[in-house]
């Protein structure tokens, strides 16, 4: 490839570009279920995260891996921070008033 990635920079492959760079290994979670109390770990893809205009309307959710419970925990400030830093899906709910 002869054309460089980036305007004005010469000889620049996307090879070059990325050379160097470490894959990441992904975030895991812990968790429990209250219905079976396991305690498991979970990828982020396995969460989702909906942010309310207040604590009653924001929450984590997910599906229990040993028993199959649909989960739901309220997320404070802190949880919030960790699930989005952690790439966890999460869906705005807006206010109807």
């Amino acid at each position: 490839m002869s054309e460089s990635a980036t305007p004005g920079v010469r000889g620049m492959t996307a090879a070059s570009a990325f050379a160097g760079m470490r894959s990441v290994a992904p975030v895991m979670f812990r968790a429990g279920c209250p219905d079976c109390r396991e305690r498991f770990e979970l990828s982020a893809s396995a969460l989702r995260l909906a942010i309310g205009a207040s604590s009653r309307t924001t929450f984590y959710s997910f599906t229990c891996p040993g028993c199959g419970a649909a989960v739901r925990k309220p997320a404070g400030e802190r949880i919030v921070e960790l699930l989005t830093g952690g790439g966890v899906r999460t869906l705005r709910l807006h206010s109807t008033v």
